[in-house]
């Protein structure tokens, strides 16, 4: 989610291709778009928590 929330700021969306790498100020380089598509597969496993911070990064499926 660190990823996902800089990316969601600068493209206004959180529709990101599977092939995005965003990279993080620290230099890591994350597979956004293939971490976001496994964590929706995987949805039913996240916690409340991790649903509501997707919620409001503006994940529609969370």
């Amino acid at each position: 989610m660190e990823a996902l929330a800089p990316y969601a700021a600068r493209e206004g969306r959180v529709i990101v291709p599977r092939v995005h790498t965003e990279v993080l100020p620290d230099g890591t380089a994350v597979r956004v778009g293939v971490w976001l598509s496994n964590t929706r597969s995987r949805r039913d496993g996240l916690s409340a928590e991790q649903r509501e911070r997707l919620a409001v990064l503006g994940v529609d499926w969370a």
